[in-house]
C-alpha cells in the first residue's frame, strides 16, 4: 500500500479533504473539473480553481489539463499524496457519498462514537483494475476484462462488458454490466477481475434497458412460523412490520442478495432452521422468477 502523505503541516484539514477528493476523483473517474470541486464542497468557481491550483503546486506531476474535457486527468506518473487510493478505502467513500476521509487528527473520531466492524476477508481487485472499472462506469465506456468466472469458460480470453453501476452486498462488491458475449445484463464479482482496460468506444447499451435494474419490486417478509411466538413478536418490532408484514422495496436485480443478507428461508415448506433463518418470504411466487438462484 502507498503511504499517505498529508501535505505540509500548515495545510488545514478542510483544505486537505478537498485535495483528497481531487486525487480520488481524478484517479478513479479519470477526470476532475472545477465544477466537480465546487459542487461537492459548496464552493464558488474561484475557490475551486484555487484548490486545483494548490494541488498542482504541491503535486506538479500528477495531473494535466485536457481542454477537450475541460478538466484535469491523471498522468502516467501519477502518485497519491493526500488520499489512500486502495479500493477498501475508496469504495466505502463512494457508497456513503463522502468527499474525503480522515479527521483533524488520526486519534479523533468525527462523531466521538466508538465503532467496530466484522473482520471480513478483503474481496477486492488491484486498485488499477478497480480504477479502470470505475472509469468505464463514470464515462459510459466499454471495458475489456479478463474475468475469473465460476464456469468452464477459458479464463484467459478477454470479454467486452458495458458497466453502469456498482453493487455492495455488504459481503462483496459487484459490477452491473451489459455483457456482449451473452447479450444481457448481469452481475460480475469485482474481486474476480484479473485485468481491465477502458476502451475508446462508448457503451452501446443503456441503464434504461436493464429492466431488472430499473424495475422495483416489493419483498413481503414475515417471521418464520416455527419460531416461538415471543420471538416472532420481537422480529416484528425489530423490522417495524405493519400488520404482521415486513415490506422492502428493492430492485429486481438485487433480490437474491437481499434474501441472503437477511437470511431468509426461501424453501417452499419453510424447512430451514428458524433460529438461523428467522424470516420467510410471503410473496414467494411473485419474487422467485427474478432470483431463482436464491431459492431452494
Amino acid at each position: 500500500m502507498v503511504a499517505t502523505f498529508k501535505g505540509p503541516a500548515d495545510i488545514k484539514w478542510n483544505t486537505r479533504q478537498r485535495l483528497q477528493y481531487i486525487e480520488i476523483m481524478a484517479f478513479y473517474t479519470g477526470v476532475v473539473t472545477r465544477s466537480d470541486v465546487a459542487r461537492s464542497f459548496g464552493l464558488s468557481d474561484a475557490a475551486a480553481t484555487k484548490d486545483l491550483k494548490l494541488y498542482g503546486q504541491l503535486a506538479p506531476d500528477n495531473l494535466m489539463y485536457v481542454h477537450s474535457v475541460f478538466g484535469f486527468v491523471p498522468t502516467e506518473s501519477f502518485q497519491p499524496m493526500f488520499a489512500e487510493l486502495e479500493p477498501a478505502s475508496v469504495l466505502p467513500l463512494i457508497a456513503a457519498n463522502l468527499a474525503g476521509s480522515g479527521g483533524p487528527s488520526e486519534d479523533a473520531r468525527l462523531y466521538d462514537i466508538s465503532m467496530e466492524e466484522l473482520p471480513l476477508p478483503v474481496r477486492l481487485p488491484d486498485r488499477h483494475v478497480c480504477a479502470q472499472v470505475l472509469r468505464a462506469v463514470k464515462q459510459r465506456k466499454q471495458l475489456s476484462v479478463v474475468y475469473k468466472s465460476m464456469t468452464d469458460r477459458d479464463e484467459t480470453d478477454p470479454r467486452i462488458i458495458e458497466p453502469h453501476s456498482l453493487i455492495n452486498t455488504g459481503l462483496r462488491w459487484h459490477v452491473r454490466a451489459y455483457s456482449q458475449d451473452s447479450y444481457d445484463f448481469r452481475d460480475f464479482v469485482l474481486s474476480r477481475f484479473v485485468a481491465a482496460e477502458i476502451l475508446d468506444e462508448d457503451a452501446e447499451s443503456s441503464i434504461e434497458y436493464d429492466d431488472d435494474w430499473v424495475e422495483p419490486i416489493t419483498l413481503k417478509l414475515a417471521p418464520h412460523p416455527n419460531l416461538k411466538q415471543r420471538k416472532q413478536e420481537s422480529l416484528l418490532i425489530d423490522y417495524r412490520a405493519v400488520n404482521g408484514i415486513i415490506e422492502i422495496d428493492v430492485r429486481r436485480a438485487l433480490i437474491g442478495y437481499l434474501l441472503h443478507r437477511l437470511s431468509v428461508d426461501t424453501t417452499a415448506d419453510h424447512s430451514m432452521n428458524p433460529n438461523a433463518y428467522q424470516l420467510v418470504l410471503v410473496n414467494r411466487d411473485e419474487i422467485e422468477p427474478f432470483a431463482g438462484w436464491a431459492f431452494l
